[in-house]
C-alpha cells in the first residue's frame, strides 16, 4: 500500500500542502484491464460502494415486483442517503409496502448526514430512528426480500437477525456479490459494516470488474442483468434518493444520467459503471479520505474516460479541480488530480 502513486494533491497557493495516495482499476466486462495504479489485487473492503451489487436480488426475485416498488424507492435501495425527510419517508414507504415499519429495520440509527435535517429535527424536538440511517434504504431492500422469501411464515420472525452471515437473506446478498465479482468471498478477509451486515474484501480488480458486468449485462445471468438493468434506470430516474442534496453521487447521476452509476464508500473507496464504455471503475485512498480526495480521484477518472460535451466537461471540472476559500471567501489553494493519474487513463 505504501508504494500506492499519489493520486490527489493539495495547494496552499503553488505550494503542495497535502498527499493523497491510492489505487485505481479501470476493467472492462470481460475482465482485460484498462488502467491500473497502485496494487489491485489487495483485497479490501468495498462497504456501502458495493449497494448496486447487493440491491440485486431485491429485483431478480421478484420482490421489488411483488411489491410495487418505486424508482426512488429502488433507487433508496442502493443508496448512501442523507436522512433527509424524503429518504426517510421513502424508506418508510418501502416497508409498509410490505406490510412492516421501522421496528423491522437492524441497521441502527443515527442522526442524519444532511445538516438541514439534524436542524429540522432539533428545532422539532425529533430524534432519529432507523429510517435516517444512510443505509435505510438498503435495508428496506433486504426487509422486502426477506418478506418474499418468508412465503407463509411469519414475516417478522423470519427476518429476525437478517444482518448475520448465515442469515437466508445475507446469504442471498452475499452470493450477488460472490457472482458479480468473481472473488470468492469464503476465502477473504470479513468484517461488520457500520450497518452491521457483513463486508467482505474483494480486490479493487474484482470490484471494476463486477461494475463492468452490471453496466453491460455481460457475464451475469439473463435475470441478474435485468435487474442491474432496472436499479441502473430507477438511479438515473431519481439520483436525489441515492446521496441527496449537493453531494457528488446524486449531483453527477442528476446530470449524466445512466451514462454514468457512480457509488462511495466509507474509509475511501468509490466504485463506478460507465456502460457505454463497458467499463468499470474502482478506487481505494490509502488514508480512508472520502469526502475530498476521492471524489476528485472519480471526477478525473469521468473527465479524461467519457466522451463530454462542452457542457459535461465544465459539470464535472468543478469536482476535478476542487477551489478552497477560506472565510472570508479568499481563494487560497485546491484539490487537484497529479499528472499520473491524468496520465493513467
Amino acid at each position: 500500500m505504501t508504494n500506492n502513486p499519489i493520486l490527489v494533491e493539495v495547494l496552499r497557493g503553488s505550494t503542495v500542502e497535502s498527499l493523497h495516495r491510492g489505487a485505481v482499476a479501470v476493467v472492462d466486462a470481460d475482465g482485460a484491464l484498462h488502467t491500473r495504479l497502485g496494487d489491485i489485487e489487495r483485497p479490501i473492503f468495498p462497504r456501502s460502494a458495493v449497494k448496486l451489487l447487493q440491491a440485486l436480488p431485491l429485483v431478480e426475485s421478484g420482490a421489488a415486483e411483488r411489491f410495487g416498488l418505486t424508482d426512488g424507492e429502488l433507487a433508496l435501495a442502493c443508496a448512501s442517503h442523507g436522512g433527509e425527510e424524503r429518504h426517510a419517508r421513502t424508506a418508510a414507504s418501502m416497508l409498509a409496502k410490505a406490510g412492516l415499519d421501522v421496528h423491522a429495520l437492524e441497521c441502527g440509527a443515527h442522526w442524519p448526514y444532511f445538516d438541514g435535517a439534524i436542524k429540522a429535527m432539533a428545532a422539532a424536538g425529533e430524534t432519529p430512528s432507523a429510517l435516517h440511517n444512510n443505509c435505510s434504504g438498503k435495508h428496506a431492500g433486504f426487509v422486502c426480500l426477506g418478506c418474499l422469501m418468508a412465503e407463509d411464515r411469519d414475516r417478522r420472525a423470519f427476518l429476525s437477525g437478517y444482518v448475520k452471515p448465515e442469515h437466508p437473506v445475507m446469504r442471498e446478498v452475499t452470493a450477488s456479490l460472490q457472482s458479480t465479482t468473481g472473488w470468492n468471498l469464503a476465502n477473504t478477509p470479513v468484517g461488520t459494516d457500520g450497518c452491521s451486515i457483513p463486508t467482505y474484501a474483494v480486490p479493487l480488480r474484482h470490484l471494476a470488474h463486477a461494475f463492468a458486468r452490471t453496466g453491460t449485462g455481460t457475464g451475469l445471468r439473463p435475470g441478474q442483468a435485468a435487474a442491474a438493468r432496472r436499479l441502473r434506470e430507477a438511479v438515473a430516474r431519481a439520483p436525489d434518493m441515492v446521496a441527496g442534496t449537493g453531494r457528488f453521487d446524486s449531483r453527477v447521476m442528476a446530470h449524466f444520467g445512466e451514462r454514468v452509476f457512480c457509488k462511495v464508500g466509507a474509509e475511501g473507496v468509490y466504485c463506478a459503471a460507465l456502460p457505454e464504455l463497458g467499463l468499470g471503475v474502482a478506487v481505494k485512498m490509502d488514508d480512508g479520505n472520502t469526502a475530498r480526495a476521492c471524489e476528485v480521484v472519480m471526477a478525473a477518472l469521468i473527465e479524461t474516460l467519457l466522451p463530454l460535451d462542452d457542457d459535461g466537461a465544465a459539470f464535472i471540472a468543478g469536482f476535478s479541480r476542487v477551489v478552497l476559500k477560506n472565510w472570508n471567501g479568499i481563494e487560497v489553494g485546491c484539490l487537484q488530480p497529479t499528472a499520473p493519474l491524468r496520465a493513467a487513463t
